[in-house]
C-alpha cells in the first residue's frame, strides 16, 4: 500500500430517496461495531436551512442539498468498501464502473459542497413560492384583500413586485413575501 492508499479521501453514496439520514445513522453505528473509526472519518448529508412561510407562519426547515446521496470521508480499502457497499439502504458509490472500486471526489467539489452545508449556520434562505405571471392576493398591509400579478421577485430582499389595480390603474407595489399568497 501507497502512502496515498492510506490518505482518507471524500466518495458519493447513491442512497434510497428520503432516507439518508437513517442510512447515515445506520452506517456509523456499523463503523463502530467494525471498529473502523480511523478509517471512515466522516458521513455526511449535506443540508441547508431554508425559511418558508406556510399559513401565514414563518418555518425554518432542513432540506437536503442533493436528495438521495449521502458523502462520506474514508481511507478505501477492502475492509471499509465492503462495510459501505453491504450497508442496507446504499445502492452503490457514484463515479467508476460497477463492482470496481471508487473514484475519489476532486477536492474542489469536495470544497463546494461542504461550504454549502457549512452555511447552514448562517442565515436561512428564503423559499418563495410563487413566480413570474402568477395571481396572487395580498394578505397584510395597506392593500390587504387587493390581487393582483407577480410581477417580479427578489429573493435576495425577500420582496415581491406585485402589479395592482388601483383606481382603475395598473400599480406596482413591492412587498414582502409573507404579504401575499397564491391564489
Amino acid at each position: 500500500m501507497t502512502e496515498t492508499d492510506k490518505q482518507a479521501h471524500w466518495y458519493v453514496l447513491r442512497v434510497q430517496s428520503n432516507k439518508e439520514d437513517a442510512v447515515r445513522e445506520s452506517l456509523e453505528k456499523r463503523i463502530k461495531t467494525a471498529g473502523l473509526e480511523d478509517q471512515i472519518v466522516s458521513v455526511l448529508v449535506p443540508t441547508e436551512k431554508v425559511s418558508e412561510i406556510k399559513s401565514g407562519k414563518k418555518r425554518v426547515t432542513q432540506r437536503k442539498i442533493y436528495p438521495g446521496y449521502v458523502m462520506v470521508e474514508m481511507v478505501l480499502n477492502d475492509d471499509t468498501w465492503y462495510l459501505v457497499r453491504d450497508t442496507p439502504g446504499i445502492g452503490d458509490f457514484v463515479g467508476g464502473a460497477p463492482n470496481t472500486k471508487p473514484v475519489p471526489m476532486p477536492q474542489y467539489e469536495v470544497d463546494k459542497i461542504l461550504g454549502e452545508a457549512e452555511k447552514e449556520t448562517e442565515q436561512p434562505k428564503l423559499r418563495i413560492e410563487f413566480g413570474e405571471g402568477e395571481a396572487v392576493k395580498i394578505t397584510e398591509g395597506p392593500f390587504e384583500n387587493f390581487s393582483g400579478v407577480v410581477q417580479e421577485v427578489i429573493p435576495a430582499k425577500g420582496l415581491v413586485k406585485v402589479e395592482v389595480t388601483i383606481f382603475g390603474r395598473p400599480t406596482p407595489v413591492e412587498l414582502e413575501y409573507w404579504q401575499v399568497e397564491s391564489i
